[in-house]
């Protein structure tokens, strides 16, 4: 399996095992952290909606959420 490139200065190469290794961790991490703020800014829309739906004016969802 060829393995991405990398760049150092002037230099590019084939990243070695552990540079690999790192790359695919850090991409598995960046995936998981997307996925964490997607959810909470879909909790939080959705708790606003609700907050509506009560019939509650803007100004008063903004007091209980500040």
């Amino acid at each position: 399996m060829t393995k991405p490139l990398i760049q150092i200065g002037d230099e590019v190469r084939e990243m070695t095992d552990a540079e690999h290794d790192q790359w695919q961790a850090d991409a598995k991490a960046q995936t998981q952290y997307a996925a964490q703020v997607t959810a909470k800014a879909d909790a939080r829309a959705s708790a606003l909606a609700k907050l509506s739906a009560l019939g509650l004016t803007e100004a008063e969802i903004a007091a209980l959420v500040a």
